[in-house]
């Protein structure tokens, strides 16, 4: 089991914070295989509130696919403590804003499919429509948390009081 956390770089003007609303927002990923090294070429979306069951009674996850190439079953869920804003403070650095565990999957892109509130008191703006006005220099990257220290590291980088 890899955690791999996703992290987000915006130059951010007249924002407060970026915020995923809601247990139903989706993460949009494209994924790989990490046994074969297989890429689907496709979108695939996570959920916090959707939960597959593993194979074998090994709990679950939030997507659980089996790869074309090598025929392993793989899974990818998302860490709901992981989930943190990304604020004006933070504006021009990385900082992870989700944590995926990942068995057998690797992400390799993320398509940023979101909603922004409180921009210069207007609300609901939608990205995808008026993204670039309000964000620039936008970058993603993902990241592997190595121990339990990394991860811990990347859930408590906020520990301040600074954007709740």
């Amino acid at each position: 089991m890899v955690r791999i956390a996703l992290q987000f770089e915006a130059m951010m003007e007249n924002l407060t914070k970026l915020v995923p609303q809601g247990e139903d927002f989706r993460w949009y990923l494209k994924l790989k295989c990490s046994h074969c090294g297989e890429d689907s070429g496709k979108w695939h979306y996570l959920t916090v509130e959707e939960s597959t069951p593993v194979k074998g009674g090994r709990g679950s996850a939030s997507l659980v696919q089996r790869c074309h190439l090598c025929q392993r079953e793989s899974s990818i869920d998302i860490i709901r403590e992981s989930i943190k804003p990304y604020c004006a403070e933070d504006s021009e650095q990385f900082r992870t804003m989700i944590v995926f565990e990942c068995r057998g999957l690797e992400p390799t892109a993320f398509s940023p499919r979101i909603q922004i509130h409180s921009v210069s008191g207007i609300q609901n703006v939608n990205c995808s429509a008026s993204w670039r006005y309000v964000l620039y220099r936008v970058s993603f990257r993902f990241a592997k948390c190595c121990s339990m220290i990394d991860f811990f590291h990347s859930l408590c980088y906020q520990s301040s009081s600074r954007c709740i």
